[in-house]
């Protein structure tokens, strides 16, 4: 596992051993970043269900300002202090142990251009975690909400379009954007 481009181009980074977490795989990271490569820049992330941190880190290194990295495994937390720091992104990154509701609970005001959800497959987390998202109103207008699955199903949110749904082996990517708030068209047709 490493990071494709930017400032921190080929660093390897570490991941728990064992089952407890699943690093997304190197093509789907490149896919996902592939999707939103001109809209890094500048912006705030947050990588919730964290692992590693490798998404979270991959947005730093291609230039956003922040992120927030949350996982509930202490573990993790330590492994992604140590790729932060390992690649000279510690400063840029706030981590936090904590689960995915309470740290939505606790962010109230916070807004975020990208939020990367990636929990274990086969739980209901990922629809719990991004119908907390917006309900606590955490996504940025025009920000996007990209949810990793096992499942097949293209995912919705109040508020939010589904822009993008990919298959990647057995792995699925739904890019969800939340429209501007003075964006009152809502014309999808092209």
């Amino acid at each position: 596992m490493r990071i494709i481009t930017g400032s921190a181009k080929g660093a390897k980074l570490e991941a728990l051993e064992g089952e407890e977490t699943r690093p997304t795989a190197e093509r789907v990271k490149e896919a996902v970043f592939s999707m939103i490569q001109f809209d890094i820049e500048g912006r705030r992330v947050l990588d919730l269900f964290a692992g590693s941190g490798q998404m979270g880190l991959e947005a730093l290194s291609r230039g956003a300002e922040r992120a927030v990295f949350t996982d509930s495994n202490p573990h993790a937390v330590e492994i992604i202090k140590a790729n932060a720091q390992k690649i000279g992104l510690f400063k840029r990154c706030s981590i936090s142990c904590t689960d995915y509701a309470r740290y939505i609970r606790s962010a109230a005001g916070e807004k975020f251009d990208i939020i990367f959800l990636d929990p274990p497959y086969g739980s209901d987390l990922l629809e719990d975690a991004l119908k907390m998202l917006t309900a606590a109103d955490l996504v940025a207008d025009n920000g996007y909400v990209i949810c990793e699955t096992d499942s097949p199903t293209p995912l919705s949110a109040e508020g939010m379009r589904l822009k993008r749904h990919y298959k990647y082996g057995r792995i699925y990517i739904s890019l969800l954007t939340k429209e501007a708030s003075d964006d009152e068209s809502g014309d999808d047709a092209e």
